[in-house]
């Protein structure tokens, strides 16, 4: 190898031929299993498609209200999460000892609970006999549970630990360093937070942000028991899948196109949050 070829080789790349060398051979099964394992379930899913019907069944009413609805509401709950988890992330981030752990261990907790116990827990809540949903409708006649805003509040309860996590993060990355300087030079808290805080963090955030919308996409447990499945109310795409599998009014050839548009989205975030990773190399 000459000296000017090597000069061309990328250090990225370099590192990486480095670490694979070093890599176990004996670790390549286990690996290849475990890539199996999450791999294949989809193909089998790619090979039961009927891909003659794939388009009128994608396109049908039921199929397109369902797309709709989850387009819709997983939007209007990353937004929610946007203006609610980027404060938490910052005081998270700033937040130190005890009080952090505490902080980080809630915020978590929703990654960790199954589903279901998400949505009992918001209908203990925010339900007609709820610790607030009682108060709100006597004394305003709201209703939330199996309306369309509770689809929207069990996708933010279940989407948020993504953003936050990932903000939070970017910013113990970044340090404070840059914020003190501004500080010094006169700026004010909200100036060093929109001018110096938040650029420094955006390609957390919008990693985050991708990661929120597709996990709130994909939601189901939580919105099944919490909201609902009211065909053009409640009923997502993943509600709809189940809904196919039992009869409800949506055929298997849609719940199989369904769920291959899911996967084919799910695909995309994965590559726009990549896009997005802080430091990332060119």
């Amino acid at each position: 190898m000459t000296a000017a070829w090597a000069e061309r080789v990328p250090a990225s790349r370099t590192a990486d031929h480095r670490a694979a060398s070093v890599t176990p051979l004996l670790l390549r099964l286990p690996a290849a299993l475990a890539l199996g394992l999450l791999v294949l379930p989809v193909v089998a899913l790619v090979v039961r498609a009927d891909w003659g019907s794939l388009p009128a069944d994608v396109t049908s009413p039921e199929a397109l209200s369902a797309l709709g609805l989850s387009l819709v509401t997983s939007t209007a709950s990353t937004v929610a999460c946007l203006l609610l988890g980027v404060p938490l992330a910052v005081v998270l981030a700033r937040s130190r000892g005890w009080t952090a752990d505490v902080l980080r261990a809630l915020v978590t907790l929703p990654l960790v609970l199954p589903p279901t116990v998400g949505g009992i827990a918001l209908l203990f809540l925010l339900g007609r006999r709820g610790l607030l949903g009682q108060a709100l409708d006597t004394w305003f006649g709201v209703t939330i549970p199996f309306t369309t805003l509770a689809v929207v509040i069990a996708q933010t309860f279940v989407a948020m630990p993504f953003l936050v996590l990932g903000v939070e993060g970017a910013l113990r990355t970044v340090g404070t360093r840059y914020e003190t300087v501004a500080a010094t030079l006169g700026a004010g808290r909200w100036t060093v937070l929109r001018r110096v805080t938040l650029p420094l963090v955006a390609p957390g955030l919008v990693s985050g942000t991708v990661l929120c919308f597709a996990r709130a996409l994909g939601e189901f447990g939580a919105t099944a028991l919490f909201a609902g499945s009211t065909a053009g109310v409640t009923r997502t795409m993943p509600l709809a899948i189940y809904a196919a599998f039992n009869g409800a009014g949506v055929s298997q050839g849609t719940a199989v196109a369904l769920s291959l548009l899911l996967v084919a989205a799910a695909v995309a975030v994965l590559l726009a949050a990549r896009a997005w990773r802080p430091g990332r190399a060119a």
